[in-house]
């Protein structure tokens, strides 16, 4: 548990060393690609200045990704060798769990209590799951014909490039590199420009933890010229993604345009929350609407954005989100009492004003929210928002806003939610609040969604998967079936 005063964090934040060069091939790498600053949207001041890669730095870094997979120890090391280093690596994240959470909220805005509470035990346990699972998996030998012997095995894909956002940057990133690592791969991480710093530390704690150099490099900069790189490179053989459905088609594209390598999208989201009449707990159903939206400032791809409410307790519910959204306090994130912290930066900030103002224009009415706050700090602070009276076809129940922005749908009978939660082009997530057993199994059926939670939201464990459908993605993290992106199926066939 985090103990300790405001006060005491301001200092501990001014106190912070982070790396600021690649961490290519178990070393720092200054690269030739000059730098960029790293803003934190707390007060819209610089933090650092960080090296930004070109194609030359994603060179070095797959090249010796490459030489790692190829030649190096990591993919024929003992699966329990490569679990203790993970399990390593766990270790020293949760000694320096303080740290990593400080830099993560300085960086992308996220308040100090969730950054060590919430990320920074996701990152760790992902590590430690991961690093218990290496030595679980195992191969396969069919019944076959006396006089033959089938084997099926799991070899290791080679080089992954991973890519991930600033929203979750230790999660996500713990998501791809984990389950990779623990296969065997070798992995270049890119971490969002927003959130390069804790990116850039757990590729140096995981160099202290043992990992061989190469095995885990960290390369900083923009999409359009690392991300690209790294989509391109003929010696990529897995891209792993997790960001807009836009940027993942260009993945696609880039895979088309080179080697064909196989890429694994885990994209936006629009996902709907159904609270029927029946609910077991409608003040709890509220709550966690409420809590659903405004958690993490909005900036996550499962937040619930589609409130779907029976007309016959729509009032109800909405009143009780509005009230909970007057009292949430905003504030400085490296506060322990602050409750939402800060949008990632002004244009991020901008465009959720935009949907905002999309809303006002098409009719929908704006309960509570709905302006910037905080102005004078320099930070990128929304208010808590929700609107009501939303027609299915406004932008405010099509479009993904990424930010603390509920729109309030109601219907009359289970189909008619079922169809308004499935109208949308993705299928990551959604919630269901009922007490009909049946109509929990037949709903969880109907909807087109990668998870769908049952008279709760946000909960699970690294046991089950996570991932979408439709333009939400393909592919899963987490669990067993996540090695399945970083592994080849091989058959080998012996006739005795």
């Amino acid at each position: 548990m985090l103990n300790a005063t405001h006060e005491e964090l301001l200092r501990r934040a001014k106190e912070l060393d982070p790396p600021t060069q690649h961490h290519i091939d178990g070393r720092s790498e200054a690269g030739a690609g000059g730098s960029f600053a790293v803003v934190s949207p707390r007060d819209g001041q610089s933090l650092v200045q960080v090296a930004d890669a070109r194609e030359a730095e994603v060179d070095l870094a797959v090249a010796a990704a490459r030489r790692a997979f190829d030649t190096g120890p990591w993919p024929h090391l003992a699966p329990a060798e490569r679990g203790r280093v993970l399990r390593r690596i766990a270790d020293l994240l949760e000694e320096r769990r303080e740290e990593l959470a400080l830099t993560v909220s300085l960086e992308m805005g996220k308040p100090i209590t969730d950054a060590y509470a919430i990320e920074l035990r996701a990152a760790i346990n992902t590590f430690r799951w991961y690093g218990q699972l290496a030595d679980k998996l195992t191969d396969e030998s069919p019944h076959t014909a006396p006089d033959s012997l089938a084997l099926i095995t799991r070899e290791p894909a080679g080089v992954v490039g991973a890519v991930v956002p600033w929203n979750f940057p230790l999660t996500l990133a713990s998501w791809k590199v984990a389950p990779a690592l623990a296969a065997g791969c070798t992995v270049v991480l890119k971490p969002s420009e927003n959130s390069p710093l804790s990116a850039l530390l757990l590729g140096r704690i995981a160099t202290e933890a043992g990992l061989p150099p190469g095995v885990l490099n960290v390369v900083t900069g923009d999409g359009p010229v690392a991300g690209r790189a790294l989509g391109l490179h003929p010696d990529v053989d897995v891209l792993a993604f997790t960001g807009s459905t836009a940027v993942g088609r260009h993945f696609l594209r880039y895979a088309a345009d080179s080697n064909l390598k196989r890429v694994w999208l885990e994209l936006g989201g629009k996902s709907p929350n159904i609270i029927l009449p029946d609910a077991p707990d409608l003040e709890k159903a509220a709550a966690t609407a409420a809590w659903g939206i405004f958690f993490n400032q909005g900036e996550m791809c499962t937040a619930p954005s589609r409130l779907l409410v029976h007309s016959s307790i729509a009032e109800q519910v909405t009143e009780a989100v509005v009230a909970r959204a007057r009292e949430l306090r905003v504030g400085d994130p490296l506060d322990p009492a602050t409750e939402m912290g800060a949008l990632v930066g002004d244009s991020h900030l901008g465009r959720v004003l935009e949907h905002v103002a999309s809303g006002l224009d098409e009719g929908a009415r704006l309960r509570v929210g709905g302006g910037r706050t905080l102005a004078e700090t320099g930070g990128s602070y929304l208010r808590p928002t929700v609107f009501d009276r939303v027609d299915p076809g406004m932008r405010l129940a099509r479009e993904e806003i990424f930010g603390p922005v509920l729109s309030v749908l109601t219907f009359d009978d289970l189909d008619e939610a079922v169809r308004l939660a499935n109208a949308t082009e993705y299928g990551l997530a959604a919630g269901l609040w009922t007490s009909d057993l049946s109509t929990a199994h037949k709903v969880s059926r109907a909807l087109k969604a990668g998870t769908v939670w049952v008279n709760c939201y946000e909960e699970g464990d690294l046991t089950v998967p996570f991932g979408g459908m439709k333009q939400s993605g393909n592919g899963r993290d987490k669990s067993a079936h996540a090695i399945d992106k970083y592994t080849e199926l091989k058959t080998t066939w012996i006739q005795l």
